[in-house]
């Protein structure tokens, strides 16, 4: 291969299919950067029952559908069978590609072309009662697919030195890039008036699936502390039901007053950008996290953040957040009372957080993806 040829790169974009969430979001604007790029062949494919057509309308423009046309495997049963031998190779999805991405802790093994899997997190190694069954292979996904030469991407140097240390890999071949953010229009402001209750004059929020390490019980308590003391203050909790939703459930119905907490469910992009621009405080109390898209959305809408002191937040977020101990309902509701009641601090905070939001773009993403899919490929 000629070195000025266009490089081929064949991703997984199954995590486009459906509603999209974080990772969702991450192949969203990777792809769509990377099928502007001209120095690339960009092919996407879907590891599921309906294979290609799963991903008719879903795909930026400059990437191309591929795989087989008719119904495949279900993802389970091809993950069981990449976890024991090298059957069916990622040709299959990727067609002839230089290399083969899986952008969600899982990459077909290749019989010809370079892998790259990426780790959101080591949410599956750490705390596997956190998570859904499937994802609990992850980690031995990730350990064979290194083990047969694949490099690996990780959202943050947080995680690259997990996958370094708890999954022994090799450390020239793990490399921290840094997702962006997309830029949004700003919406019309009273746009989140149609999501509120009537009472409600201002609100935090919360924003993610409802999965035990997104802490929501936590933030529920905390919001009970101080809600006595701000009336028409409302906590609005918005994302789809998870695997936790009970325990959100109990912690609501334990709430001084439960009345004030408004579960919202899925919301589509204009309705979450609208309740991002309007919120008073955003509030990510995540017991553990790869990265951390929406705090960073929130910065860049201009709404000031409180997070947890979890995983990669202090990384991703600095000083642009006021950052708390995680799980500690005490320490969350005394940073949600500054900020609802002191609006130098909250300025201070937007101001910080507009300069750390830029920093993270799609085109720098794909730009240090790009030369990671060149050092994989052998192509420098």
């Amino acid at each position: 291969m000629r070195a000025d040829e266009r490089l081929r790169v064949a991703l997984d974009a199954t995590p486009l299919v459906g509603r999209p969430t974080g990772v969702g979001a991450f192949c969203a604007g990777l792809l769509g950067e990377l099928g502007q790029r001209s120095e690339l062949e960009v092919g996407a494919f879907a590891i599921s029952r309906r294979g290609r057509a799963a991903l008719e309308g879903r795909l930026p423009p400059g990437v191309r559908a591929r795989g087989p046309a008719g119904p495949g495997l279900p993802a389970r049963a091809l993950h069981a069978a990449w976890a024991r031998c090298a059957f069916p190779p990622a040709e299959l999805w990727s067609g002839r590609a230089d290399v083969v991405h899986g952008t969600n802790f899982v990459v077909p093994p290749a019989w010809r072309a370079a892998t790259v899997v990426t780790v959101h997190d080591l949410t599956p190694f750490r705390q596997p009662e956190w998570c859904l069954p499937a994802a609990r292979a992850y980690p031995e996904l990730v350990r064979k697919a290194v083990a047969r030469g694949a490099w690996v991407h990780a959202d943050s140097q947080f995680v690259a030195e997990e996958v370094r240390t708890l999954l022994a890999a090799p450390a020239e071949r793990v490399r921290a890039i840094y997702p962006g953010i997309s830029p949004r229009p700003k919406p019309p402001r009273g746009t989140a008036r149609d999501l509120l209750p009537p009472w409600a004059s201002s609100y935090v929020l919360g924003l993610g699936t409802v999965e035990p390490r997104k802490g929501f019980p936590t933030l529920v308590r905390a919001f009970g502390r101080i809600a006595g003391h701000h009336p028409g203050l409302a906590l609005v909790i918005a994302g789809p039901d998870g695997w936790a939703s009970q325990d959100l459930a109990r912690a609501v119905a334990g709430c001084p007053d439960p009345g004030r907490v408004v579960r919202l469910g899925w919301v589509d992009g204009a309705q979450r950008d609208a309740l991002l621009d309007e919120a008073t405080v955003f509030a990510y109390p995540s017991l553990y996290e790869g990265f951390g898209i929406p705090p960073l959305e929130a910065m860049a809408a201009g709404t000031p953040v409180v997070a947890s002191d979890a995983g990669a937040l202090r990384e991703v977020l600095g000083d642009a957040a006021k950052l708390v101990p995680a799980g500690d309902e005490e320490a969350l509701a005394g940073a949600l009372g500054q900020l609802v009641e002191d609006s130098d601090t909250r300025a201070a905070l937007v101001a910080r957080g507009h300069e750390r939001a830029v920093n993270y773009s799609w085109e720098r993403c794909a730009t240090e993806m790009v030369a990671l899919y060149r050092d994989a490929a052998g192509r420098a």
